[in-house]
């Protein structure tokens, strides 16, 4: 490396704290950017996200709050000592020694391996004993540095010394390594190798006791990562019991090794986000907590471990490895019913946008280029035609009667083989809906269910409404079947074989003989009845939507809307073209709006909301809703009533321009796609007005009441 993570002018002592924890944060960025590491405005906006998400004070009275980003151009490790300590989060009191990471976006894995060191470190007494009694920067320093990159032990460098003089007496041979004798420059701590499946053994290993396995992962997969399993495994030397450690942070994962997970009797999960890899453990019994449990409470969590071990009733991992919630890394069945549905509702239609991206972009670069009739003929001149063989003018039947398509030749040819292609995507649409609904709530066992249901769904006539049952469907019968407890000789099969056979034999019979025919009725009826709105009644479709994409940024009724949008795409009408332009040029006004009020009254927005502003001008005009959710989970009152005000504007203008979109994503880098351009970017732009003004003024008037106040 280069240079030290720390060096004594990143340490400060006996420092006066200038505030509450994100002052203080603020002092650290200024403390590493004074040495020319990182830009100081960006450091302290990634510091300050990351508190946000996940507040970092630690048992032991410490913080270490940490990042990785561009602002940063080489990895340092901060120091302050506080005279009085602040709180950072921890539940058992306040900070004292606050230790910054801030790591470069592209940090490499000797840097991150470096950095799971030191957090290892940090959960050991006495080092942070050490880290208190220093009476210098250059001793913290050294601290800090000697477990890092730790010297030798004289031993180690003795024989390393001998094998290299025997490698050059050889001319170069490779020596043999002496029994117990440690690689010069190796660590001597008991700090793990970053990833590394590690073991921790007691007394257990002899006398027959149990064996555990425990992964930890953190969503930045620096620091709490590491010291959840350093945590884990201490408490495991103390109390005897051999465990080994999964940590699935950034420097990489070295999995467990079959003949560990064979032995296993019970696994432990610390964990803020989704792990990898959980069929592996089907039918162990389970232990289940966030990652800072592992930190404050290791020894608990053995002991539950060990008590699960023992315990028939006791929660184990389903058999389709899968069935958990990914969100806070606590079991899935600790959340509420409506919340477990929404966030697989919500997983199923974030996989099925690209596929409508994918698709619907093909078949609108068909219309540019096959002219607006290739639809009726593509599939045809797709296949009977060919690059050596190219089509005249295809005869094709409309309402009208039988018609000449506009273009020829290669033009068609081209536009037909992209409408093609783009139509047959668009055919996935409702299965891959269905198919990751059913992958939210049950797992890998849920996929193959939940697709053929929706295959089936389409083929009954009941569109993406009965791709939304049978998703809900095949994932909770399959999550049912998951909590079964079959023989372990059996549990391999559940997932990939018994589940998805059952199931689809259940959703596929309730489909065909009882919810096909009456869902496909409704279906129609929702549709005609939306798609027949003109004049009034379609400025009013135009309004409701705006309201919708507006509502929650991305949310469920966002995903409502444009799911009804994109599921009319593939119709091909006039109707669903503006329905498609109404919901994306209202859903680009969020984040839009809320980049344009941070340029026009910046005093009304901290340093991190700026720096959210500038980035939600791209998001916007590519049509991201998501933009504008730092504005409105910051201040919801203020901004979400102001957007779906000035979405509602977009909706009736597109509506009543009678504005076209072939396209079903993109924003303004799809402009060859929409029709009239000019009406689209003209409702764009009044929405954008009216929302960021209703917005900046309630925010001002909040401002004039503050100051008055105070």
């Amino acid at each position: 490396m280069s240079s030290q993570l720390m060096t004594p002018d990143l340490v400060r002592l006996e420092v006066d704290p200038p505030g509450d924890k994100l002052a203080v944060i603020g002092l650290m960025a200024d403390v590493i950017a004074a040495t020319g590491r990182a830009d100081r405005d960006g450091l302290e906006a990634g510091l300050l996200q990351r508190e946000e998400s996940f507040a970092t004070g630690m048992p032991g009275g410490f913080a270490i709050p940490h990042c990785r980003t561009e602002a940063v151009h080489e990895a340092a490790l901060g120091f302050l000592r506080l005279t009085e300590p602040v709180d950072f989060g921890s539940a058992d009191g306040p900070a004292d020694l606050i230790i910054g990471i801030a790591a470069p976006a592209g940090t490499d894995n000797q840097h991150l391996q470096l950095l799971a060191q030191l957090s290892r470190a940090l959960i050991r007494p006495e080092f942070l004993a050490q880290l208190r009694g220093a009476t210098a920067p250059e001793q913290v320093s050294e601290l800090v540095m000697g477990v890092l990159e730790p010297a030798p032990e004289p031993a180690a460098q003795a024989a390393a010394e001998a094998s290299a003089a025997v490698a050059s007496a050889d001319g170069g041979a490779a020596a043999a390594t002496t029994s117990g004798a440690a690689p010069a420059g190796a660590a001597t701590s008991d700090a793990a190798p970053t990833g590394a499946a590690t073991a921790a053994t007691g007394d257990a290993d002899s006398a027959g006791g149990p064996v555990l396995l425990a992964i930890t992962s953190c969503p930045t997969g620096i620091a709490h990562t590491y010291m959840a399993a350093e945590s884990l495994e201490n408490a495991a030397k103390d109390k005897g019991v051999e465990l080994h450690v999964e940590t699935q942070g950034s420097g990489g994962i070295t999995p467990f090794t079959d003949e560990q997970i064979a032995r296993a009797d019970a696994l432990i999960v610390a964990a803020d986000v989704n792990i990898s890899g959980r069929e592996r453990f089907a039918g162990l019994p389970l232990v289940e907590h966030p990652v800072k449990r592992a930190i404050s409470h290791g020894p608990q969590m053995i002991d539950e471990a060990v008590a699960a071990v023992s315990d028939p009733g006791a929660k184990r991992v389903p058999a389709g490895g899968e069935a958990k919630s990914s969100g806070s890394g606590s079991d899935a069945q600790s959340q509420s019913w409506p919340r477990r549905i929404q966030a697989a509702v919500m997983t199923g239609v974030s996989y099925m946008i690209p596929f409508v991206a994918a698709g619907g972009l093909l078949m609108a670069l068909g219309f540019l280029i096959g002219g607006f009739d290739v639809a009726f003929v593509a599939n045809d001149v797709a296949v009977g035609s060919s690059l050596t063989s190219l089509p005249g003018q295809v005869e094709y039947e409309s309402t009208t009667g039988m018609l000449l398509t506009e273009r020829s030749g290669l033009a068609l040819y081209l536009g037909a083989v992209f409408f093609a292609l783009g139509s047959t995507g668009m055919g996935f649409l409702v299965a891959a809906l269905s198919g990751y609904i059913a992958f939210g709530l049950a797992g890998r066992p849920g996929i193959a269910p939940g697709f053929i249901g929706g295959a089936i769904s389409v083929l009954v006539g009941a569109g993406f409404l009965g791709g939304l049952i049978t998703g809900l469907l095949a994932g909770l019968v399959a999550l049912w079947f998951t909590t079964l407890k079959p023989p372990r000789w059996l549990a391999g099969l559940m997932p990939v074989v018994i589940i998805p056979l059952l199931t689809t034999l259940v959703v596929g019979g309730l489909m065909l003989l009882f919810l096909g025919r009456p869902l496909a009725a409704l279906m129609t009826w929702l549709q005609d009845g939306l798609t027949g709105m003109s004049g009034t009644s379609a400025i009013l479709l135009g309004i409701i939507l705006g309201l919708m994409m507006c509502f929650d940024l991305g949310g469920p009724v966002n995903k409502a809307a444009y799911l009804f949008a994109t599921a009319g795409l593939s119709q091909g009408t006039e109707a669903s073209f503006q329905i498609m332009a109404a919901v994306m040029a209202a859903g680009m006004v969020p984040p839009l709006a809320m980049a344009l009020s941070t340029v026009v009254r910046k005093k009304l927005y901290t340093p991190v909301e700026r720096e959210n502003g500038a980035t939600a001008w791209l998001l916007g005009a590519a049509f991201i809703s998501e933009g504008a959710i730092p504005f409105g989970a910051a201040d919801p009152l203020r901004v979400i009533p102001s957007c779906m005000v000035g979405g509602a504007v977009t909706g009736a203008l597109v509506m009543a321009f009678g504005v076209g979109s072939q396209a079903p994503h993109g924003g303004i880098f799809v402009a060859f796609a929409i029709s009239p351009l000019w009406g689209f970017i003209a409702a764009i732009i009044a929405g954008t007005l009216v929302a960021a003004a209703l917005v900046t003024v309630a925010k001002e008037v909040l401002s004039r009441k503050a100051a008055v106040a105070a």
